[in-house]
């Protein structure tokens, strides 16, 4: 929990207005400051995490951000008919579990690529 917002707003308040009530004024702005309310982290949600949530998932393919979209498609037809399931349909248990986990994150991967790249042409 962030309390320097708070601490420095209490004291900044007291030492303003010479009150106890300035203190507490200075607090709740400093609650206000700590809580990111005026000016919020952008890199800590929304955009942020979608833009590295697009990286990972153009790093699970192996592509470049750059990458055409035949690439692209390229990329994931390989990654997925290396990891497929039924490719280790015969193996143990944890080798299939293992299989279809990473087949989830290509197929997940090249699904947040198409939708990024249909938003970004506007469709």
């Amino acid at each position: 929990m962030r309390i320097y917002g708070k601490v420095f707003g209490a004291v900044l308040g007291w030492m303003l207005m010479r009150h106890p009530a300035g203190a507490v004024l200075g607090a709740v702005l400093g609650h206000v400051f700590d809580a990111g309310w005026l000016f919020p982290d952008k890199s800590s949600g929304g955009q942020g995490q979608k833009a590295l949530a697009l990286e990972e998932a153009y790093r699970t393919l192996g592509v470049e951000p750059a990458a055409s979209d035949e690439e692209v498609e390229r990329a994931f037809r390989r990654k997925i008919s290396d990891y497929h399931p039924d490719k280790v349909s015969g193996a143990a248990e944890e080798i299939r579990s293992l299989a279809e986990s990473r087949a989830r994150e290509i197929n997940s991967a090249y699904e947040a690529i198409q939708k990024a790249r249909k938003a970004n042409s506007g469709e």
